[in-house]
């Protein structure tokens, strides 16, 4: 089949199966490496991308749900070789350890953040519990979030 999609806001166009994982296509077509297989049964989080600012495993998502709709990667969030603000935040309060479930958290989190630009500590738990981290506490993990949030909050404030 020939799927018509966006991929960090570029137009694609590809002739796949339809139940080929979106996990493959980012990696292996598209050279997307930013997302991580772990599992491959959507435990795990370390696969989570965007679509349509929804947090979904790309290990579940297959091709034939791809027409017409948006991705977007951790590649995606550097806009013009800046990082984005959660990516920042990640760094700066040492939420990557090993960094291997670093893009799928920050994906969920990203969600999140669109959902509901406040979020509570619990809230912030509840999103990232899809993902998995076995180097930390996820304390760090919270408090970047948290920073992030506020940072985008006082942004959205000064009218930056």
């Amino acid at each position: 089949m020939t799927l018509h999609f966006f991929v960090n806001e570029k137009p694609i166009e590809l002739e796949t199966a339809p139940d080929r994982r979106l996990l493959d296509i980012l990696r292996e077509d598209l050279y997307l490496t930013g997302v991580k297989e772990g599992c491959a049964e959507g435990e795990c989080g370390a696969c989570t991308v965007l679509l349509d600012d929804q947090a979904v495993h790309a290990c579940l998502t297959l091709a034939a749900q791809l027409e017409g709709r948006r991705v977007t990667t951790i590649e995606g969030l550097a806009a013009l070789g800046e990082l984005d603000i959660l990516q920042t935040c990640f760094v700066e309060e040492i939420a990557i350890q090993c960094g291997f479930c670093t893009t799928g958290m920050i994906m969920s989190a990203k969600a999140l953040l669109l959902k509901n630009p406040n979020p509570t500590e619990a809230e912030i738990r509840l999103a990232l519990s899809g993902n998995l981290c076995r180097c930390s506490g996820y304390v760090q993990i919270v408090k970047a979030v948290q920073r992030a949030a506020k940072e985008l909050e006082a942004k959205r404030t000064c009218g930056v």
